[in-house]
C-alpha cells in the first residue's frame, strides 16, 4: 500500500514513538491532540520508554501505551513482534532516532512517517525534511510539523492550530496523593510550597550553581515556605549538595518520586523554579507558576511553553552554546543571582494569588 493511496478512513490502528525525555513527551502532547482530531476513531498507542509513560497516564487523547524498555538486542525484536501482533496502519514517529525508523521498518507497518534524521531516510515510506525553522521555533510546532505533514500526506491539506493544547490534566485524586506525601514526609502543608529541580540529567553546563539554589531555598524557607527538591535518581548528588548548603535543609524528594507523582506535586505548588530540564515543561503544561533558569541552551525551542512559565536569562556573547559542560566561567549562569531570582518567584506567587482571588 503506498502512502499516496492511503485515505484516512483507511487507518484504523496507529502507533506513536514517543520522545525519550520526558520535557520532549510533555512539548509532544499538542501534536497528540491534532493527531486525535485527524483519526478521531482510530486506535492510537504511544509507545515510550518508562518513566516517560507516565506523561501519558490517563490521556483522553490516546488509547493505550506500550512501555518500551530498551535493553539490548532481544528488547529491539520484542518490540518488532509487539508491533507485528498489533497490526498498526500507521506509525508516527517522534523520535528522531534510526532505531525507532527500524522497529517500524521491520514490523512492517504500511505508512511509516517521520523526520529524515539518523540516515532513516530509506526505512521511511514518508521522510519529512527537518524544517529550516527548526533552531527558531518552540519544539512543540516540530511535533506538529509532523502532524501537519501527515495531514498533507492523507488529506492534501494541513493546519497549524493558533493556540496548540499542551495542558496535562491531574486528578483531584493524584493530587490529594501529592499532599499526602508531603506530609508522611513531615511537611506542614498549610504553607506556600516552592519545589527547586537543582539538576538536569544530560548537562551540567545546564546547571544554576549548587550553592545559589541553597541561598534561594533558604530565602523561600526564612519567609515560611516548605521547601522541597525535586529531581531524578541520577540527580540526587546535586539535590544533596544543595541540601548540605542551606541553613534550612529543604525536603529532599529527590529520586523518591515516580513521574507521576512529579506531575501531580507540581501541580499543587505554589511555585517551580528549575533548569532548562523536564520539569520546566510539566510546570507549564500544568498550569503552576515555573521559573526556569537559561544558560548554554536556546530559550527560542525549549522555553516552557504557555503563560505559566518564565525564563531568567543573562545571557553572555558565547550563549546559546549548547554545549553539555561549560569549558570556560560559567558565565551565562553566575551572572544570575538568587536574589534576581527570589524578587521573580514572590512577584509570580503574588500575582497567582491575585488571580486566585
Amino acid at each position: 500500500m503506498k502512502d499516496q493511496e492511503v485515505k484516512v478512513n483507511q487507518i484504523s490502528s496507529i502507533v506513536v514513538r514517543a520522545p525519550n525525555w520526558v520535557g520532549d513527551a510533555v512539548m509532544s502532547v499538542a501534536a497528540l491532540r491534532e493527531l486525535r482530531r485527524l483519526f478521531p476513531n482510530s486506535h492510537i498507542t504511544v509507545v515510550s520508554k518508562p518513566g516517560t509513560a507516565e506523561v501519558f497516564a490517563g490521556a483522553d487523547y490516546i488509547d493505550d501505551v506500550l512501555v518500551y524498555e530498551r535493553a539490548g538486542v532481544k528488547s529491539f525484536f520484542d518490540q518488532v513482534r509487539a508491533w507485528k501482533q498489533r497490526e498498526f496502519d500507521l506509525a508516527l514517529l517522534f523520535q528522531n532516532a534510526f532505531e525507532a525508523a527500524a522497529i517500524s521498518f521491520m514490523a512492517r507497518v504500511p505508512v511509516r512517517v517521520g523526520y529524515a534524521t539518523e540516515r532513516r531516510a530509506l526505512l521511511l515510506g514518508h521522510a519529512v525534511p527537518v524544517p529550516g525553522w527548526k533552531q527558531e521555533r518552540h519544539e512543540i510546532f516540530y511535533y506538529l510539523n509532523l502532524v501537519a505533514e501527515l495531514e498533507k500526506l492523507l488529506t492534501g491539506s494541513t493546519r497549524e492550530p493558533s493556540a496548540p493544547d499542551f495542558g496535562i490534566s491531574v486528578s483531584d485524586r493524584e493530587k490529594r496523593q501529592a499532599r499526602r506525601l508531603l506530609m508522611e514526609r513531615k511537611a506542614e502543608t498549610a504553607k506556600p510550597l516552592v519545589l527547586l529541580c537543582p539538576g538536569s540529567v544530560n548537562s551540567r553546563a545546564k546547571r544554576w550553581p549548587a550553592e545559589r539554589y541553597a541561598a534561594l531555598a533558604d530565602q523561600f524557607a526564612d519567609m515560611g515556605a516548605t521547601v522541597a527538591l525535586i529531581g531524578a535518581p541520577s540527580e540526587l548528588d546535586v539535590s544533596q549538595t544543595v541540601a548540605a548548603m542551606t541553613r534550612r535543609p529543604p525536603l529532599v524528594l529527590t529520586g523518591q518520586t515516580s513521574v507521576s507523582e512529579v506531575i501531580a506535586l507540581i501541580s499543587i505548588a505554589d511555585v517551580l523554579i528549575t533548569n532548562d530540564t523536564g520539569p520546566a515543561h510539566i510546570g507549564a503544561a500544568v498550569g503552576t507558576p515555573t521559573l526556569v533558569i537559561f544558560g548554554p541552551t536556546n530559550p527560542l525551542t525549549t522555553r516552557p511553553f504557555g503563560p505559566a512559565g518564565e525564563i531568567i536569562r543573562q545571557p553572555p556573547e558565547c550563549a546559546p552554546c549548547m554545549l553539555r559542560d561549560c569549558p570556560i566561567d560559567h558565565r551565562c549562569m553566575t551572572a544570575i543571582a538568587p536574589e534576581e531570582v527570589f524578587d521573580r518567584a514572590q512577584r509570580v506567587m503574588r500575582q497567582r494569588l491575585e488571580v486566585a482571588v
